[in-house]
């Protein structure tokens, strides 16, 4: 790396050994997952670009948007809006949570059996190894599992401007009361945070840029369905993990040129797999970067993944905001209506869920259903068995996986994956 990005990390506050050494793993385990791939689309080049300046490039690019007065807000969920926070003249970015760092530090703060995907966020803290992190001047935190809402009361000691957005459990009119409230909080906390009145002007502008992006990656999974599969479900996951932290309108543009070259793909039949490869859905947890363990898996077992319900992925994505309305108010109403939508497992009941998971295997004829549960996350491990159930009901395969970070079970998850994808041949 260069000087100039070492001088960066340093003036962050990250501590340069641990960080060094997290840059180095990321990119070894970045080149045997991904880079070992036959016959890639070319577009892909741009993604592995940006994963190989994900903390140089990326983040020289916000130090600049800040040296320029512009604010850099934090966010571990998608349910933080991000037209509310383009409107308001700042830059969303999701923070590192896909990896296990500093354990034994975050145990003295968290129980043991906390869910991995919490005690990650504190790992990269603790061991000051994040730049977006760092580099945020506010972290959005939010109340959706019971684990996340007591965590946030750790995190609020580590972390200086730590807003805290309360999210309704059930989707009632009293739910959607709430979430507005909630909204219209954040909105009146960013205007403080950035000197800058959110007007109907700038927030129609970006929810259309948003909007683009996710349409973007809409069109993405509808190629997806042809037969030979067109990209492997490795490379989209990557595609929709950059989503969270790459330039909207660059991002956008980026994923349409992809979608041109796998257009191309699909009418002269040339697949990353050979037709008929069994078809795999996958249901769960978010995968965030660098979690590639479980695809990974299923695709070296010779099945393909050809969608993800889940939050880094078409539920997190799949719904657009309706941008006609002309005051600042209609539009905070359109865009709680969008994100009241998402079918997180926070919700109880959540029908729409197990409509929306079959739905999806019909839509992108998926042989089966590899269900994901990251170990102790109570929402989505409780909410696997009537998944399972409604399945079942309408004899789709599915196989459950429970697991963390670490690669210590890969053998086992293999040896189950492979015999699932036997199963669907």
């Amino acid at each position: 790396m260069s000087e100039d990005y070492r001088k960066m990390w340093q003036d962050l506050g990250l501590d340069l050994d641990a960080h060094n050494a997290l840059l180095n793993v990321l990119g070894q385990g970045y080149q045997q997952v991904f880079l070992s791939q036959q016959d890639r689309p070319e577009g892909m080049g741009y993604f592995d670009f940006v994963m190989s300046e994900v903390h140089g490039l990326r983040i020289k690019e916000l130090l600049d948007e800040k040296a320029a007065g512009r604010k850099i807000i934090g966010s571990y969920c998608v349910f933080v809006p991000e037209e509310i926070v383009l409107a308001a003249d700042a830059t969303l970015v999701g923070l590192c949570s896909g990896a296990d760092f500093a354990t034994e530090d975050v145990e003295k703060l968290l129980p043991r059996n906390t869910c991995a995907l919490i005690k990650s966020s504190f790992g990269f803290k603790i061991g000051k190894v994040c730049p977006y992190l760092e580099s945020a001047d506010m972290i959005v935190g939010e109340n959706t599992c019971d684990g996340k809402k007591k965590a946030y009361e750790s995190l609020d000691g580590l972390i200086d401007n730590l807003f805290i957005m309360d999210l309704p459990q059930v989707k009632s009119e009293n739910g959607r009361v709430l979430l507005k409230a909630e909204y219209q909080r954040f909105k009146a906390s960013l205007e403080t945070l950035t000197g800058v009145t959110v007007t109907a002007d700038a927030l129609k502008s970006s929810i259309c840029t948003v909007n683009a992006k996710r349409a973007a990656l809409h069109r993405l999974s509808s190629l997806r369905k042809a037969d030979p599969a067109p990209i492997s479900g490795l490379d989209a996951l990557l595609a929709n993990q950059v989503f969270f932290y790459d330039n909207p309108a660059r991002f956008t543009d980026s994923v349409n040129k992809i979608c041109d070259e796998l257009e191309q793909r699909i009418a002269s039949k040339q697949g990353v797999f050979p037709e008929k490869t069994p078809r795999i859905l996958v249901s769960g947890c978010p995968q965030a970067v660098p979690n590639w363990k479980l695809p990974m898996i299923v695709e070296a077992a010779g099945a393909v993944i050809v969608g993800e319900e889940s939050c880094v992925g078409e539920r997190g994505t799949r719904n657009l905001t309706d941008a006609s309305g002309e005051t600042v108010d209609e539009m905070i109403e359109a865009i709680v209506d969008r994100y009241f939508k998402v079918d997180c497992a926070i919700f109880t009941p959540n029908p729409e869920r197990l409509d929306h998971i079959q739905q999806m295997v019909a839509d992108y004829k998926a042989d089966g259903v590899i269900y994901y549960g990251l170990q102790f996350c109570q929402p989505y491990l409780m909410e696997s068995m009537p998944v399972e159930k409604a399945l079942e009901e309408k004899n789709i395969p599915c196989l459950r996986i429970e697991t963390d970070y670490s690669m210590e079970d890969v053998g086992q998850l293999t040896t189950r994956v492979e015999a699932f994808v036997e199963q669907l041949r």
